[in-house]
């Protein structure tokens, strides 16, 4: 695979912002490059939004955003764990190509190389201020080094390095660009100060800091991934739910909050019409810190949760706003978010690198036309980590490497005896699903289908580099 770092080599950042053309601006200035909004929640599943089926948790804000934008009904992250997805997402290079595959084993944090090219970088390059606020989730925990945002294209950074520093709601510091800062106690010396209303904070300073050059803003709060932790609104005192289920309804309700409040600040500033906000999702639901996603079908109709490779693991909300550029409707094209890269550098108006595998669905956002298709999709999954719901999803297979591929409507899925990726083909177990009959993966036709079971398995062979 070519070096994604030539990418830069020829770029804005090399031959001088002059050198690339830009958009002419129109009259009311609905031409221009526009601004780009990324809400990436934090194990959020398919089913916990109303606008995907959900009915006890409150979401109106989420709700009248996929009503006024496009709501994408096939979406997936790149991986059902947390680090893979985003290193993905972040570099458009799906499993089998991105340099952070897995969450750790009990070791090192999975980082980013000077190799890996961001869309921040690619953003950056065409011109745009960038900021990341929230989780990161790629280590060490150190400023300088080539994993640091900072360092892959964004000019400001607050928020955790770690995603293991990310499962603290209420932490002792967090990280303002290379500076670790230390957070204020209470009178009792308990940590008070809510993490992701500090993101907010950040994140509302940052569009008020627009000018005359547009921006890429990631927002990455940790909720609603476990412990359940949210400030209390009262909103689901009166249900007859555990403490962690009220406090995840909580996390999602605030999720919906800060997403408004994201909206509103667009709104006063007159940003709205020049600005594109999606807001999706890191992987499948959770079933941590005693919170029980059967009690709201965090997944909706699909099977598995975060880890497993079945839909419920890794399709997720994904909804793309933007007034008077983004048409309301909805769309059924399997989107994988490695395609947000070439997306947004469509959008800039720039190139994206050589070599991903990601595909622009820019056209789709503004209406000019359908976006490209993939021949397949393709996951990966080595995980440490085990629970009881996943692991029954996966017929007691959690602990085992898995593969899967999607072309069409067809899904397949395989299993590895171990952890060993280069078994030959025949000790892997193998599955294969048609989804547009059976979204819930309940019915295995490997037996009827034998050639497009090969050929997936094909698919995710070839994928591994």
């Amino acid at each position: 695979m070519p070096n994604r770092r030539q990418f830069l080599a020829g770029s804005a950042a090399a031959l001088g912002l002059a050198a690339l053309p830009s958009r002419p601006a129109g009259a009311a200035g609905r031409e221009r490059r526009p601004n780009v909004v990324l809400v990436l929640a934090d194990d959020l599943g398919y089913g916990e939004l109303g606008s995907y089926g959900q009915w006890q948790i409150r979401t109106p804000r989420l709700d009248r955003l996929a009503a006024e934008g496009l709501r994408f009904t096939s979406a997936y992250a790149a991986a059902a764990v947390c680090a893979p997805s985003r290193a993905s997402l972040l570099t458009g290079l799906h499993g089998g190509h991105a340099t952070v595959r897995e969450n750790p084993f009990g070791g090192p944090q999975g980082s980013l190389t000077a190799d890996d090219t961001t869309f921040a970088e690619v953003l950056a390059a065409r011109g745009y201020r960038t900021g990341c606020f929230g989780k990161w989730g790629f280590g060490p925990e150190e400023a300088g080094q080539e994993s640091h945002p900072n360092a892959r294209g964004f000019d400001e950074f607050f928020g955790y390095i770690t995603h293991g520093h990310a499962h603290d709601y209420y932490p002792e510091y967090l990280w303002h660009n290379g500076d670790r800062v230390e957070l204020p106690e209470n009178a009792d010396g308990k940590k008070s100060t809510y993490a992701p209303d500090l993101f907010t904070s950040r994140a509302l300073d940052f569009i008020e800091g627009a000018d005359q050059d547009p921006f890429l803003l990631l927002l990455t709060p940790n909720v609603p991934h476990a412990p359940s932790d949210a400030p209390r609104t009262g909103a689901y005192d009166d249900q007859p739910w555990p403490e962690a289920d009220k406090g995840h309804a909580e996390q999602v309700s605030y999720l919906d909050r800060t997403v408004g409040a994201i909206v509103d600040r667009l709104r006063e500033l007159g940003l709205e019409r020049d600005t594109v906000l999606l807001v999706t999702s890191d992987n499948g639901p959770h079933e941590e810190g005693g919170f029980n996603p059967d009690r709201f079908d965090a997944n909706g109709p699909l099977r598995g949760y975060k880890r497993n490779l079945y839909e419920g693991g890794i399709r997720v909300p994904l909804l793309a706003w933007s007034p008077g550029r983004v048409s309301p409707g909805t769309s059924a094209r399997p989107t994988p978010l490695i395609d947000l890269l070439p997306t947004f550098a469509d959008l800039a108006g720039g190139t994206a690198p050589a070599g991903i595998d990601g595909r622009s669905v820019a056209p789709l956002l503004t209406g000019t036309g359908p976006a490209p298709e993939h021949r397949s999709l393709y996951w990966y999954r080595n995980d440490p980590g085990s629970t009881p719901r996943a692991n029954e999803a996966d017929d007691g297979r959690i602990l085992r490497l898995a593969e899967a591929a999607r072309s069409g409507d067809f899904k397949a899925v395989r299993f590895a005896p171990g952890r060993d990726r280069t078994v030959p083909d025949e000790q892997w177990e193998v599955e294969l699903y048609h989804l547009a009959s059976d979204p819930g993966e309940r019915t295995n036709v490997a037996g009827r289908y034998p050639r497009v079971t090969k050929r997936l398995v094909a698919e995710m062979r070839a994928a591994w580099t």
